[in-house]
């Protein structure tokens, strides 16, 4: 997958101001994304067996569910567009909804 973009996702770790336990996961994440070909949500699962699909984003819990990271996925072309990188607290908000 082409994961767009890996200087987003840092920058928006370092915004949040995230520990390095999950800088160290956000890392990990993306190196098995890249190295992926998900062709659906069943493909995803295999890597991240708690990934959720919601619209047309997918939601992977970092750090225990201290984070979430929300990802637009667009199979046909292997692309993954990194959209959020939010607390517990933000997601629960639910306001990112209004663009997933």
């Amino acid at each position: 997958m082409n994961v767009i973009s890996k200087r987003g996702l840092t920058e928006m770790a370092e915004g949040k101001r995230v520990g390095s336990d999950a800088m160290d996961e956000l890392q990990s994440w993306y190196r098995t994304a890249r190295r992926a070909t998900w062709m659906n949500l069943i493909d995803v699962r295999q890597d991240f067996a708690d990934v959720d699909q919601i619209g047309n984003v997918l939601v992977f819990n970092v750090r225990h569910n201290r984070y979430r990271l929300i990802v637009r996925a667009v199979y046909p072309k292997q692309k993954l567009y990194v959209k959020a990188l939010l607390t517990h607290k933000e997601y629960d908000r639910e306001e990112w909804k209004k663009w997933a």
